[in-house]
Order: structure tokens, then C-alpha cells, then sequence
């Protein structure tokens, strides 16, 4: 059925509404035929439209439309600018969303559309409400010039002024292209959609023709890329029904916004569980292992919640409830890499730890690691200013926090997983844990490296044994003040739940009066 430009932008309009309430819109079979049109192209492409993405995302029948009305003075009309933005219910708590129309001259933004967006954000932020963006856009609108461009600038200062302040969640559902990605860029979490997701400066066509590179949308800035090699995703998922699905879980997890206060949850805890802490430790110091199973015993049963866990996966992060209580957790993961930090790892954990501390979510650090990377390729990366990042977040943090070292905590490595040294609240270790400049091997290659030139391998394993009972066990550092206990495995969980109890009406006061320190960015 052929409509008239008129008659096309008039049911596209109505066809948000046709999907709720066909029977009651006016011009019903031009209504019908366009948003049946509209929904097929996006599916075509294996998207959803966006008024379905936003189905999907919130409690049924929970969303109001706000500003559907505007549109540009002086150009044919286009729908809603673009961009349908609203308020709805998540778990029965609001939130704002936003979601580009692909449909609508490919989603693109213009002065209007970004400043929707914009005023989206200031009413989230006065009513404290997480904000939610559904990015599947075309770019700027070219049309429009530099007011399109202003438009973006109008929203990367509310993405700002919302930072630390109000969750801020990021859905690439489409292409996200140019100055489009620097929003989603400064977001708390982001959401890539497999084969549909992109994201880049440049795509592949501009690579190609500037660099003589080539490559493709899917390799320069697909949702694979991003989860894995660049830390831009936070999660992967492999479909919109999953993605919508797993951003109402995040919503369920973290606070509404900063002031916030935390509210204890109804939880279920095994507790046979925890006689098996003593078995997932290998005998072999050197022996990787996943620190999920301890995690798993640790937190209530079934509540954690991993982000970013293909990228950099030697550092794990992700929240979980103890006794009920809201906590991010930080660990190392001996099955990757043993669990030695690198410069992504570093980010990583540095950026959910800033995270937590803006959204005053306690903070459970999980040690087991043997140093930093060493090496050019990682000194080339700027390991010394990666690792400074993760010493300065913790630092700064002001949060309750408490440290488990469960089995290596090496050098540097060892001050700047959370010691006592930058702030910890308690320090918990287990009675083999390790804490010493670096392993009994290598210190005594160092100090003993005359004398093994002479001996045999069992004078070797002699020196290894003393120095381990003299430098390394973790009741040295409790001497001295820098373990708060030492304690079974078993005890672990009621020593961090107990003591996260004791924290919780920690406030930090006073202080050197700036405007803000200079994190190693």
C-alpha cells in the first residue's frame, strides 16, 4: 500500500500508540499498515522498534511519554525528533528512558532531539531516578550542521553532571557512531547487543578509505570487540530480550542514586557451604583456580552478579548481597593469568571501585595475587600509570571496605589490592596466605644466589621453608598491625558479614580542603 509523506509521518506518530491501542487510533488501516511497515524494517535488520525495546524494559503499562510533541521549526515533520523519551517503572521504582528511532531519518540526532534528551536528564536528576539510553542512531543529523553537533554537547554535560550522582545505563542496540559514543562512554554500564551493536569513531568504510585497512563494522566495533579487547561493554548479550532482561536485574542491584540509603533484603544462605572452603584451594601455590567458587560461598546463595566478565577476566568484579546487604566485590582470578594485574585488569577494578564509592556500596576485596605484569609490552601500555589508577580509587574510596587474602599477596600488588596500607577497614587473611615482596623462589635467587651456586636442590627447598616462616606467613603482618585477624577459611564469611555490620555507619570527616585530586587518567 503506497502513503503519501503526509499520511507516513502522521501514523508513524500513532504507531507507538497502535501497539498498545490499535482499536481506539483514528485512521486505523493507514495506522495499521505504516506501523506494521516501520516494525518490519526494524526487523528486517533483527532489531526491535523502539517503542518494543521500551516494552520490554519496564513494568507493563508503566510508561509515560514526555515532549512526543516536539519537532524542528521550519522542516518537514518528523516525529517525535527522533527520539521517544519517557518515564516508567522498573521493579515497581522509576526510572527515564530514552530510545532512538531508527525508523525516524535513521535515529539521528539533531538540536531538538539532543536537547530532549538533555531535559530528560535534568528531570531524572531532580527526581533521582536511574536514566536509561537505547542507542540506535544514524549519527548527528547532517541537515542540521553545528546545531546538530551542539545538540551532543547539550548531552555529554548532563551525562557529567548526572556522573556519580545518578545510575546512568547505556543499551547499543544499533549503530553508535562518531561523537555518538562519547555519551555512552562517560555512563556507568554499558549494554551491547550481539550483531546488532556498534560502536566506533569511524566506521570501516572511512578506516578503510583513510588507512587502507580492511575491516569490518563487526571487527572495528562489534559487541565481541568491546566485551573483550576494548572494556567498552560491560555486558554482552545475545539477544534484546536478554539485554533488556539483564539490565532490570543490574536495576534490582544497584541504588536508585546517591543518597540512597541502603535497605536490607530477604536472603537465603547454605551453610553447609562453607566446609568446602577448605577444599577449593589447590595444594599447589602456583596452581590456578576459579575465584568464583569461593565467591559463591561466601555471598548469599544465588546474588552474584559479575560486569565485565570477559574483559580483563585475570580481575574480577561484580556485586553480591551478604546477609542481605548490597557489596561490590574485587578479586583477583588465578585461572587467567594467575591473577597478576595488568593495565586492563587495573582499569577495571579502579573504575567499579570509584563506582561503588559514588553510590555508597561497600566494598569486599578478594586477594590472591602474585604482582603486577612485568615486561615491555606492559611497560610500553603505561602499567605504572594503570596501576596507579587502582591505588589511587582505593585510596580515595571512603566506603566500608574489607580485604580477604586468601593466598598470594605479593609487592606492590599486595599494597595496592586494598591493604590496610590505603585505607582498608579490616584486613582478613587465612593462616597459609602468603604476604611478602614477592615469593620465597625469587627472594632467595636473590639473597642466597652466591651460596645455590654450590648447593643442591635441597639446600634450596631449606632456604624456600625459612624464608616462608620468617618473611611470608600472614602472622607477621598481624604483629605489626597490618592484619586485622587471622582466620580459618571457615570463618570467613561471618568475620566480613560481622564486620560490614560494625561499618555501616562509617563517615569520613575533615580532611585536606581542595577541589578535587588528579587521578592518572
Amino acid at each position: 500500500m503506497a502513503l503519501s509523506s503526509k499520511f507516513r509521518y502522521r501514523a508513524l506518530i500513532r504507531c507507538r500508540f497502535f501497539l498498545d491501542a490499535l482499536d481506539r487510533a483514528d485512521n486505523t488501516m493507514y495506522i495499521q499498515a505504516m506501523a506494521n511497515y516501520d516494525l518490519e524494517k526494524q526487523h528486517r535488520k533483527g532489531k526491535l522498534h523502539a517503542i518494543e525495546r521500551i516494552k520490554l524494559l519496564l513494568d507493563k503499562g508503566s510508561f509515560l511519554e514526555v515532549y512526543s510533541g516536539v519537532k524542528p521549526d521550519g522542516a518537514k515533520e518528523i516525529p517525535y525528533d527522533g527520539v521517544i523519551t519517557g518515564f516508567g517503572t522498573v521493579h515497581g521504582k522509576t526510572v527515564a528512558v530514552y530510545a532512538q528511532d531508527f525508523t525516524v531519518q535513521g535515529g539521528t540526532l539533531g538540536n531538538l532531539h539532543g536537547r530532549k534528551i538533555a531535559e530528560l536528564y535534568n528531570q531524572a536528576i531532580d527526581i533521582h531516578c536511574p536514566i536509561i539510553g537505547i542507542n540506535d542512531s544514524g549519527g548527528a543529523r547532517i541537515q542540521e550542521g553545528v546545531s546538530a553537533l551542539a545538540g551532543y554537547g547539550d548531552v555529554f554535560t548532563q551525562n557529567v553532571r548526572a556522573s556519580g550522582y545518578i545510575p546512568q545505563i547505556s543499551i547499543i542496540a544499533g549503530p553508535c557512531a562518531g561523537g555518538a559514543v562519547y555519551s555512552p562512554g562517560i555512563t556507568d554500564f554499558i549494554f551491547v547487543v550481539d550483531r546488532i551493536g556498534l560502536m566506533f569513531i569511524t566506521g570501516s568504510k572511512v578506516v578503510k578509505a583513510a588507512m587502507a585497512i580492511d575491516i569490518s563494522d563487526e571487527e572495528l566495533g562489534g559487541s565481541l570487540m568491546h566485551a573483550q579487547k576494548s572494556g567498552v561493554a560491560h555486558f554482552r548479550l545475545d539477544s534484546e530480550k536478554r539485554c533488556y532482561e539483564t539490565v532490570r536485574r543490574l536495576l534490582d542491584y544497584i541504588p536508585r542514586w546517591n543518597g540512597e540509603e541502603p535497605s536490607q533484603k530477604a536472603f537465603k544462605f547454605s551453610e553447609v557451604k562453607l566446609t568446602t572452603l577448605n577444599k577449593l584451594m589447590p595444594e599447589r601455590s602456583n596452581q590456578g583456580y576459579d575465584i568464583r567458587s569461593i565467591i559463591n560461598v561466601l555471598v548469599d546463595d544465588d546474588s552474584f552478579f559479575e560486569a565485565q566478565a570477559e574483559f580483563a577476566p585475570n580481575m574480577l568484579i561484580g556485586f553480591a548481597y551478604i546477609n542481605g546487604w548490597l557489596t561490590g566485590i574485587i578479586a583477583n582470578n588465578p585461572i587467567f593469568l594467575g591473577g597478576i594485574a595488568d593495565s586492563d585488569a587495573s582499569d577495571k577494578a579502579a573504575r567499579f571501585i570509584r563506582y561503588c564509592d559514588a553510590f555508597n556500596i561497600p566494598l569486599l576485596t578478594i586477594v590472591d595475587i602474585p604482582g603486577f605484569v612485568p615486561g615491555p609490552d606492559e611497560e610500553k601500555k603505561g602499567i605504572i600509570r594503570h596501576g596507579a589508577k587502582l591505588i589511587y580509587a582505593y585510596a580515595e574510596s571512603t566506603v566500608p571496605k574489607i580485604t580477604l587474602i586468601v593466598r598470594k599477596a605479593y609487592g606492590g600488588a599486595y599494597i595496592a589490592m586494598c591493604s590496610k596500607h590505603l585505607g582498608a577497614d579490616f584486613v582478613f587473611a587465612w593462616p597459609k596466605a602468603e604476604i611478602a615482596v614477592m615469593g620465597a623462589d625469587g627472594a632467595i635467587q636473590i639473597l642466597y644466589s652466591k651460596e645455590l651456586l654450590t648447593h643442591d636442590s635441597e639446600y634450596r627447598k631449606t632456604l624456600q621453608r625459612q624464608y616462608q616462616e620468617e618473611y611470608m606467613t600472614p602472622r607477621i603482618a598481624a604483629e605489626k598491625g597490618y592484619i586485622t585477624e587471622v582466620i580459618a577459611p571457615e570463618e570467613s564469611r561471618s568475620k566480613i558479614a560481622h564486620g560490614f555490620e560494625v561499618l555501616r555507619g562509617k563517615k569520613i570527616s575533615g580532611g585536606i580542603l581542595k577541589k578535587h585530586g588528579n587521578i592518572p587518567l
